[in-house]
């Protein structure tokens, strides 16, 4: 290996630990009293399936210890990529760090953020000593898995998740993948439709997540720009979601700020409308990467053809 270095600079060190993508987690626990804290940590990891024991890192300086030496539980709460003022909150020191934040309580009293992607309530199982650092080591009670695109911390900085451009190659002997057939389903064009918008929702998808809002709160903030109020039954109608996703994706949306709700009726705020802007400007990105190789007249015969075809 080359550049290897024997010599442990700190930051040197720190740097090289970088190069491990981790995600962002604000480990959250109340003491008994009534004490609440809450640390922004990267070094969560998952230790046993069965028993189901996770566990993560606190620096024996802060000053956050004593309440998790305390505390009969404790909450990891795995941010998602818009999450990054929650993370930079956290990570601050606070008298009252829950001052501004919205949470609910779970077992012993721990604090349990909103709209996170992934929560995992714990009792407090083992604490190992780790050099600088207490390992702290907790039995999974319960969990919740929100599906949200995760934050993620890459050599000092934000990032986001995104899937890997290649894909593995068919092994000796097998079939190669079904768009290379030569069958009769290449020539049947509902089946190409239905292929081609998969493969582009493939790539697009991802991309939407990023912003930290899956696909039906998305889309029910892209129509919500287009016509800045709707009615329950008129939304229902533009987004085509079952009523209970409404209701679910309408709730995150309010509690981001993103969707005011009175009178029976949503509507966009001027903070949704930013995100609104940001979401089209990654459908306008991904659709000139995808159809910027055609022609002026052929992607207008294109739109004629889809067009025509969604008027019947």
């Amino acid at each position: 290996m080359s550049n290897q270095t024997t010599e442990f600079d700190p930051k040197a060190f720190r740097r090289a630990l970088g190069n491990f993508a981790t995600g962002i987690t604000v480990v959250t626990a109340q003491t008994p009293d009534g004490a609440k804290t809450g640390v922004t940590a990267n070094s969560f990891n998952s230790v046993s399936l069965d028993p189901a024991l996770v566990l993560w890192s606190i620096d024996k300086r802060s000053g956050s210890c004593e309440i998790f030496d305390k505390a009969s539980h404790f909450a990891v709460n795995v941010l998602a990529a818009d999450q990054i003022d929650v993370s930079n909150h956290f990570a601050r020191p606070s008298d009252d760090k829950f001052s501004t934040i919205d949470f609910s309580e779970g077992f012993g009293g721990a604090p349990l953020l909103n709209d996170t992607a992934a929560c995992f309530q714990c009792e407090s199982y083992e604490t190992v000593d780790g050099g600088d650092h207490w390992i702290l080591i907790g039995k999974v009670v319960a969990f919740e898995d929100a599906g949200r695109s995760p934050l993620v911390y890459h050599q000092g900085s934000y990032s986001v998740v995104m899937p890997h451009i290649r894909f593995p190659a068919p092994k000796h002997g097998e079939p190669a993948a079904i768009g290379r057939l030569k069958s009769r389903l290449n020539d049947n064009l509902y089946y190409l439709m239905v292929q081609a918008s998969r493969a582009y929702q493939a790539d697009y998808t991802p991309l939407q997540l990023s912003t930290g809002l899956r696909t039906s709160e998305a889309r029910m903030l892209m129509v919500l720009q287009e016509t800045p109020q709707l009615c329950r039954k008129e939304l229902s109608q533009e987004v085509n979601m079952p009523d209970v996703e409404i209701d679910n994706s309408a709730e995150i949306l309010q509690r981001k700020g993103l969707v005011s709700f009175s009178e029976d009726c949503y509507k966009i705020t001027a903070l949704g409308e930013e995100q609104a802007e940001a979401l089209w400007a990654l459908s306008r990105q991904e659709q000139e990467r995808q159809f910027g190789k055609f022609s002026k007249d052929e992607i207008a015969t294109f739109r004629k053809i889809l067009s025509s075809l969604t008027r019947r």
